[in-house]
């Protein structure tokens, strides 16, 4: 197990970020799925309770691997509810607090779907988005998801039976 964040080979901007947000050990997940994540191409399935810092274990190496000089979106996030679409992309925002010219932009029902057409123009790194809102958008060819090296299923389960 991992004692330290230091141990998990994240750059020091994420460090930082992770180190303001109070993080001090990686929960167990993170211990395990991050090391992971970093050192191995291929997928993953992670089952943990709500609260153990799922999102932090995929988010963080995720981060580690975007290419900011590329512009296209590189990473798709597909998660069931608004609310989990709304959280997800303020942690992420909050972990690339120091990552200069991040772009993640949230998508979802129930919100203005011209000002997230507006969004995703000024470009997006990372989409984190409901299924149905993606979908939307990818027939409006407001989202352009050609680009992506990372697909992440938040609570998988419900987001394929959407």
């Amino acid at each position: 197990m991992v004692a330290d964040f230091l141990e998990l080979g994240l750059s020091n901007e994420l460090l930082n970020a992770v180190a303001e947000l109070g993080f001090e050990k990686p929960t167990p997940v993170q211990g395990t799925v991050i090391p992971k994540l970093l050192m191995e191409e291929g997928d993953i399935v992670c089952l943990a309770q709500t609260g153990t810092g799922k999102t932090a274990a995929f988010g963080l190496p995720a981060l580690e691997y975007l290419d900011l000089k590329n512009p296209k979106t590189q990473i798709l996030v597909l998660c069931p509810t608004r609310e989990l679409c709304r959280q997800i992309s303020q942690d992420l925002t909050n972990y690339s607090k120091y990552l200069d010219g991040i772009r993640i932009v949230s998508v979802y029902g129930g919100a203005n779907i011209t000002g997230q057409i507006k969004d995703l123009g000024r470009g997006a790194h990372i989409i984190v988005a409901t299924p149905g809102r993606l979908l939307d958008l990818l027939k409006r060819e407001a989202a352009d998801i050609s680009g992506i090296s990372t697909l992440i299923l938040d609570e998988a389960d419900e987001t394929l039976n959407m």
